[in-house]
Protein backbone atom coordinates (compact mmCIF):
# COMPACT_ATOMS: atom_id res chain seq x y z
CA UNK A 1 0.00 0.00 0.00
CA UNK A 2 1.36 3.49 -0.79
CA UNK A 3 2.40 6.01 1.69
CA UNK A 4 0.01 8.85 1.69
CA UNK A 5 3.06 11.76 2.08
CA UNK A 6 1.71 15.44 2.33
CA UNK A 7 3.43 18.07 -0.55
CA UNK A 8 6.85 18.26 0.69
CA UNK A 9 7.41 22.07 -0.29
CA UNK A 10 4.14 22.81 1.52
CA UNK A 11 5.20 20.87 4.58
CA UNK A 12 8.93 22.93 4.74
CA UNK A 13 6.47 25.95 4.32
CA UNK A 14 4.61 24.91 7.19
CA UNK A 15 7.26 24.20 9.74
CA UNK A 16 9.04 27.22 8.83
CA UNK A 17 5.92 29.21 9.44
CA UNK A 18 5.23 27.36 12.40
CA UNK A 19 8.15 28.33 13.33
CA UNK A 20 8.41 31.75 13.20
CA UNK A 21 4.03 32.47 13.86
CA UNK A 22 5.19 34.39 10.56
CA UNK A 23 4.21 33.47 6.95
CA UNK A 24 6.63 36.78 6.35
CA UNK A 25 9.41 35.33 8.17
CA UNK A 26 9.12 31.98 6.71
CA UNK A 27 9.31 33.56 3.41
CA UNK A 28 12.44 35.31 3.66
CA UNK A 29 14.22 32.09 5.27
CA UNK A 30 12.91 29.82 2.19
CA UNK A 31 13.61 33.10 -0.15
CA UNK A 32 10.48 33.20 -1.88
CA UNK A 33 7.81 35.54 -1.55
CA UNK A 34 4.71 35.54 1.22
CA UNK A 35 2.27 34.91 -1.59
CA UNK A 36 3.96 31.39 -1.61
CA UNK A 37 4.21 30.08 1.22
CA UNK A 38 0.22 31.38 1.80
CA UNK A 39 -0.26 29.26 -1.19
CA UNK A 40 1.66 26.13 0.23
CA UNK A 41 -0.04 26.53 3.31
CA UNK A 42 -3.44 26.60 1.57
CA UNK A 43 -2.24 23.57 -0.47
CA UNK A 44 -0.72 20.96 2.64
CA UNK A 45 -4.29 22.35 4.49
CA UNK A 46 -6.85 20.76 1.36
CA UNK A 47 -4.41 17.68 1.45
CA UNK A 48 -5.11 17.43 5.02
CA UNK A 49 -8.61 18.10 5.43
CA UNK A 50 -7.84 20.45 8.53
CA UNK A 51 -7.16 23.98 9.28
CA UNK A 52 -3.64 24.60 10.81
CA UNK A 53 -3.74 28.29 11.87
CA UNK A 54 -5.99 30.80 12.18
CA UNK A 55 -5.43 34.61 12.33
CA UNK A 56 -5.99 37.04 14.93
CA UNK A 57 -5.45 40.25 14.77
CA UNK A 58 -1.84 40.73 13.39
CA UNK A 59 -1.12 37.51 15.09
CA UNK A 60 -0.71 34.20 13.69
CA UNK A 61 -1.97 31.09 15.86
CA UNK A 62 -1.72 27.59 15.17
CA UNK A 63 -4.73 25.72 15.51
CA UNK A 64 -4.88 22.72 18.22
CA UNK A 65 -4.25 20.46 15.09
CA UNK A 66 -1.52 22.44 13.81
CA UNK A 67 0.22 22.73 16.94
CA UNK A 68 0.13 18.82 17.45
CA UNK A 69 1.10 18.44 13.62
CA UNK A 70 4.14 20.72 14.15
CA UNK A 71 5.14 19.17 17.49
CA UNK A 72 5.53 15.81 15.53
CA UNK A 73 7.43 17.02 11.98
CA UNK A 74 9.80 20.23 13.51
CA UNK A 75 11.72 16.67 14.92
CA UNK A 76 12.17 15.54 11.53
CA UNK A 77 12.91 18.30 10.22
CA UNK A 78 15.89 18.71 12.79
CA UNK A 79 16.93 15.14 11.92
CA UNK A 80 17.33 15.83 8.36
CA UNK A 81 19.29 18.78 8.80
CA UNK A 82 21.69 16.52 11.29
CA UNK A 83 21.96 14.02 9.26
CA UNK A 84 22.92 16.03 5.98
CA UNK A 85 25.97 18.33 7.76
CA UNK A 86 27.34 14.56 9.09
CA UNK A 87 27.22 13.68 5.52
CA UNK A 88 28.49 16.88 4.18
CA UNK A 89 31.00 16.17 6.79
CA UNK A 90 31.62 12.94 5.76
CA UNK A 91 31.97 14.04 2.52
CA UNK A 92 34.92 16.32 3.46
CA UNK A 93 37.01 13.29 4.82
CA UNK A 94 37.54 10.01 4.05
CA UNK A 95 39.53 8.97 0.82
CA UNK A 96 39.84 10.75 -2.90
CA UNK A 97 40.73 8.69 -5.68
CA UNK A 98 42.81 10.27 -8.22
CA UNK A 99 43.14 8.54 -11.87
CA UNK A 100 46.24 9.80 -13.91
CA UNK A 101 48.98 8.75 -16.22
CA UNK A 102 51.98 6.80 -14.51
CA UNK A 103 54.30 9.51 -15.84
CA UNK A 104 52.46 12.58 -14.47
CA UNK A 105 51.97 10.43 -11.14
CA UNK A 106 55.31 9.39 -10.74
CA UNK A 107 57.16 12.71 -12.14
CA UNK A 108 54.62 15.91 -10.65
CA UNK A 109 52.12 14.35 -8.19
CA UNK A 110 53.85 11.31 -6.50
CA UNK A 111 56.49 13.64 -5.12
CA UNK A 112 54.57 16.21 -3.75
CA UNK A 113 51.79 14.26 -2.14
CA UNK A 114 53.19 14.55 1.46
CA UNK A 115 52.32 18.10 1.00
CA UNK A 116 48.44 17.88 0.66
CA UNK A 117 48.46 15.19 3.68
CA UNK A 118 50.31 17.46 5.95
CA UNK A 119 47.39 19.98 5.00
CA UNK A 120 44.54 17.26 5.15
CA UNK A 121 45.33 14.43 7.53
CA UNK A 122 42.23 13.71 7.55
CA UNK A 123 41.64 12.74 3.55
CA UNK A 124 43.79 9.87 2.26
CA UNK A 125 44.33 10.38 -1.56
CA UNK A 126 44.57 6.97 -3.68
CA UNK A 127 46.37 6.91 -6.72
CA UNK A 128 44.79 5.09 -9.80
CA UNK A 129 47.56 4.48 -12.74
CA UNK A 130 45.64 4.44 -16.29
CA UNK A 131 46.75 5.07 -19.65
CA UNK A 132 44.45 6.45 -21.09
CA UNK A 133 43.05 9.46 -20.22
CA UNK A 134 38.86 9.19 -21.65
CA UNK A 135 36.60 7.00 -19.52
CA UNK A 136 39.13 6.54 -15.91
CA UNK A 137 36.27 8.48 -14.66
CA UNK A 138 34.25 5.87 -13.33
CA UNK A 139 32.04 5.75 -10.72
CA UNK A 140 35.27 4.55 -8.55
CA UNK A 141 36.90 7.65 -9.24
CA UNK A 142 36.72 11.00 -7.71
CA UNK A 143 38.90 13.10 -9.88
CA UNK A 144 41.28 12.62 -13.04
CA UNK A 145 44.10 14.32 -14.75
CA UNK A 146 43.56 14.36 -18.37
CA UNK A 147 46.20 15.96 -20.41
CA UNK A 148 44.52 17.35 -23.92
CA UNK A 149 42.22 20.59 -25.15
CA UNK A 150 39.75 20.70 -22.05
CA UNK A 151 36.73 20.63 -23.76
CA UNK A 152 35.13 17.11 -22.24
CA UNK A 153 31.15 16.93 -22.60
CA UNK A 154 29.73 17.16 -19.18
CA UNK A 155 33.10 17.03 -17.16
CA UNK A 156 34.09 20.21 -15.32
CA UNK A 157 37.89 20.75 -16.51
CA UNK A 158 40.18 23.19 -14.41
CA UNK A 159 43.76 23.76 -16.66
CA UNK A 160 46.38 22.97 -14.59
CA UNK A 161 50.13 23.79 -16.37
CA UNK A 162 50.90 25.61 -19.31
CA UNK A 163 52.16 23.12 -21.50
CA UNK A 164 55.04 23.69 -23.49
CA UNK A 165 57.86 21.28 -25.04
CA UNK A 166 61.41 21.24 -24.51
CA UNK A 167 64.86 19.62 -26.25
CA UNK A 168 66.68 17.74 -23.19
CA UNK A 169 69.48 15.24 -23.13
CA UNK A 170 72.07 14.11 -20.64
CA UNK A 171 75.00 16.23 -19.63
CA UNK A 172 77.12 14.04 -21.28
CA UNK A 173 75.95 13.69 -24.55
CA UNK A 174 76.83 17.84 -24.85
CA UNK A 175 80.58 16.77 -23.45
CA UNK A 176 80.67 14.21 -26.50
CA UNK A 177 82.38 14.81 -30.06
CA UNK A 178 79.27 15.46 -31.66
CA UNK A 179 78.60 18.96 -30.47
CA UNK A 180 74.70 20.33 -29.79
CA UNK A 181 75.73 24.27 -30.70
CA UNK A 182 72.78 24.59 -33.35
CA UNK A 183 69.64 22.96 -33.92
CA UNK A 184 70.77 21.59 -37.11
CA UNK A 185 73.80 19.53 -34.63
CA UNK A 186 70.74 17.19 -33.86
CA UNK A 187 70.61 15.80 -37.81
CA UNK A 188 74.15 13.98 -36.24
CA UNK A 189 72.02 12.44 -32.67
CA UNK A 190 69.49 10.06 -32.36
CA UNK A 191 65.88 11.60 -31.64
CA UNK A 192 64.14 9.76 -28.90
CA UNK A 193 60.16 10.32 -29.61
CA UNK A 194 56.89 10.44 -27.21
CA UNK A 195 54.21 8.49 -28.93
CA UNK A 196 54.72 9.72 -31.85
CA UNK A 197 56.95 11.47 -34.81
CA UNK A 198 55.11 14.53 -34.92
CA UNK A 199 56.36 16.82 -32.15
CA UNK A 200 59.95 16.70 -33.26
CA UNK A 201 58.62 17.39 -36.99
CA UNK A 202 56.62 20.36 -35.40
CA UNK A 203 59.48 21.42 -33.39
CA UNK A 204 61.84 21.49 -36.48
CA UNK A 205 59.22 23.31 -38.62
CA UNK A 206 58.99 25.98 -36.40
CA UNK A 207 62.90 26.68 -36.24
CA UNK A 208 62.51 27.07 -40.21
CA UNK A 209 64.47 23.53 -40.35
CA UNK A 210 62.72 21.52 -42.51
CA UNK A 211 65.33 19.04 -44.14
CA UNK A 212 66.26 17.46 -40.46
CA UNK A 213 65.18 13.61 -40.75
CA UNK A 214 63.10 13.10 -37.86
CA UNK A 215 62.11 9.55 -39.14
CA UNK A 216 64.32 7.58 -36.72
CA UNK A 217 65.01 6.75 -33.12
CA UNK A 218 63.13 5.18 -31.13
CA UNK A 219 59.24 5.88 -29.93
CA UNK A 220 58.00 5.71 -26.21
CA UNK A 221 54.49 4.75 -25.32
CA UNK A 222 55.27 6.66 -21.66
CA UNK A 223 56.34 10.32 -21.32
CA UNK A 224 58.75 8.74 -18.53
CA UNK A 225 60.31 6.12 -20.58
CA UNK A 226 61.32 8.87 -23.35
CA UNK A 227 62.88 11.33 -20.19
CA UNK A 228 64.55 7.52 -18.98
CA UNK A 229 66.07 7.13 -22.10
CA UNK A 230 67.41 10.88 -22.46
CA UNK A 231 68.99 10.53 -18.77
CA UNK A 232 70.84 7.33 -20.18
CA UNK A 233 72.20 9.39 -22.44
CA UNK A 234 70.56 7.46 -25.60
CA UNK A 235 69.53 10.66 -27.90
CA UNK A 236 67.57 13.85 -27.65
CA UNK A 237 64.37 14.02 -26.23
CA UNK A 238 61.37 16.91 -26.91
CA UNK A 239 60.03 16.37 -23.23
CA UNK A 240 56.98 17.75 -21.55
CA UNK A 241 57.89 20.49 -19.85
CA UNK A 242 56.26 19.56 -16.49
CA UNK A 243 57.36 16.35 -16.61
CA UNK A 244 60.77 17.09 -16.96
CA UNK A 245 61.35 19.40 -14.54
CA UNK A 246 62.53 17.13 -11.97
CA UNK A 247 65.33 15.95 -13.91
CA UNK A 248 66.69 19.51 -14.88
CA UNK A 249 66.58 20.37 -11.84
CA UNK A 250 68.59 17.35 -10.38
CA UNK A 251 71.34 18.03 -13.13
CA UNK A 252 70.14 14.68 -14.79
CA UNK A 253 68.92 16.42 -18.12
CA UNK A 254 69.69 19.75 -19.41
CA UNK A 255 68.54 21.62 -22.22
CA UNK A 256 70.83 22.48 -25.31
CA UNK A 257 68.72 24.75 -26.98
CA UNK A 258 66.03 27.83 -25.31
CA UNK A 259 63.65 26.85 -28.38
CA UNK A 260 60.61 25.43 -27.58
CA UNK A 261 57.34 23.95 -28.96
CA UNK A 262 54.23 25.18 -27.21
CA UNK A 263 51.78 22.68 -27.07
CA UNK A 264 47.50 23.27 -27.67
CA UNK A 265 47.38 20.62 -24.74
CA UNK A 266 47.98 20.88 -21.27
CA UNK A 267 47.35 19.34 -18.51
CA UNK A 268 43.72 19.39 -16.49
CA UNK A 269 41.86 18.21 -13.43
CA UNK A 270 38.56 16.99 -14.08
CA UNK A 271 35.30 16.01 -12.28
CA UNK A 272 31.70 15.71 -12.54
CA UNK A 273 29.93 18.56 -12.13
CA UNK A 274 28.00 17.11 -9.81
CA UNK A 275 30.29 16.42 -7.34
CA UNK A 276 33.18 19.45 -7.84
CA UNK A 277 31.76 21.39 -4.37
CA UNK A 278 32.28 18.28 -2.49
CA UNK A 279 34.14 19.26 0.67
CA UNK A 280 37.46 16.42 -0.46
CA UNK A 281 37.46 17.79 -3.56
CA UNK A 282 37.43 21.24 -3.21
CA UNK A 283 40.21 20.62 -0.58
CA UNK A 284 42.30 18.44 -3.49
CA UNK A 285 41.45 21.15 -6.35
CA UNK A 286 42.49 24.22 -4.65
CA UNK A 287 45.49 22.37 -3.37
CA UNK A 288 46.70 21.57 -6.97
CA UNK A 289 46.01 25.15 -8.14
CA UNK A 290 47.90 26.69 -5.78
CA UNK A 291 50.55 24.64 -6.24
CA UNK A 292 50.52 25.07 -9.77
CA UNK A 293 50.09 28.72 -9.18
CA UNK A 294 53.36 29.07 -7.45
CA UNK A 295 55.23 26.84 -9.32
CA UNK A 296 54.86 28.90 -12.65
CA UNK A 297 55.32 32.29 -10.75
CA UNK A 298 58.88 30.65 -10.07
CA UNK A 299 59.49 29.73 -13.37
CA UNK A 300 58.20 33.55 -14.71
CA UNK A 301 60.04 35.06 -12.39
CA UNK A 302 63.54 32.92 -13.06
CA UNK A 303 63.32 33.92 -16.78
Amino acid sequence: MARRLPPLNALKAFEAAARHLSFTRAAEELFVTQAAVSHQIKALEEFLALKLFRRRNRSLLLTEEGQSYFLDIKDIFSSLAESTDRLLARAEKGSITVSLQPSFAIQWLVPRLSQFSQLHPEIDVRIKAVDLNEGSLTEDVDVAIYYGRGNWAGLRADKLHTEYMIPVCSPSLLMGDKPLNTPEDLKLHTLLHDSSRQQWKAWFNQQGLKHVNVNHGPIFSHSTMVLQAAVYGQGVALGHSVLAKPDLEAGRLVCPYEQVLVSKNAYYMVCHPSQADQGKLVAFRDWMLSLVEKEEEFVNEAQ
